[in-house]
């Protein structure tokens, strides 16, 4: 599994929710604002411009641009770093702040069936988007062969 075809298993709407779910100002705090306008060919970054460019956006993704999915996973993830303090303290991860070292072996935490466990956990209180966007990440950070997860309603 490549990182694209998290996207493209979720779909092109939780994709939309995604872009939407971005906050500039984060980007901006993390210092991802003027890497993002670039990696997303845009003159200028707002709200209304990065909901404009999501049918290209979404082309992109679909021809296997890695380095966008990359970058847009990025972007989302530290918009969502409550979400992602949630989800590590639920599986009992250790972390910092919702970074971990990267001598952690996560995949030691990820046992059974902890994607639907943690997504129906949190289904009704976190944006259920992001959070299965995150879960699809974070098995394929730290899981050999990872498998896309998509939940059902």
């Amino acid at each position: 599994m490549e990182l694209s075809d998290i996207y493209q298993g979720l779909g092109e709407e939780a994709f939309g929710q995604l872009l939407r779910s971005i906050s500039l100002g984060k980007l901006k705090t993390y210092q991802l604002f003027e890497r993002m306008k670039l990696r997303l060919h845009l003159n200028k970054l707002n709200a209304e411009t990065l909901r404009k460019a999501q049918p290209r956006l979404w082309g992109r993704l679909m021809e296997k641009d890695q380095e966008l999915a990359s970058d847009l996973g990025q972007a989302v993830l530290v918009c969502h770093l409550d979400l992602i303090i949630e989800v590590l303290n639920f599986l009992g991860i250790p972390h910092e702040e919702g970074f971990f070292a990267k001598e952690t072996d996560v995949n030691s935490y990820l046992t059974g069936d902890w994607q639907k466990r943690t997504f129906d956990n949190f289904k009704d209180k976190l944006n259920r988007d992001v959070l299965a966007f995150y879960l699809n990440h974070l098995a394929f950070d730290s899981t050999k062969d990872p498998v896309l997860f998509q939940p059902t309603a």
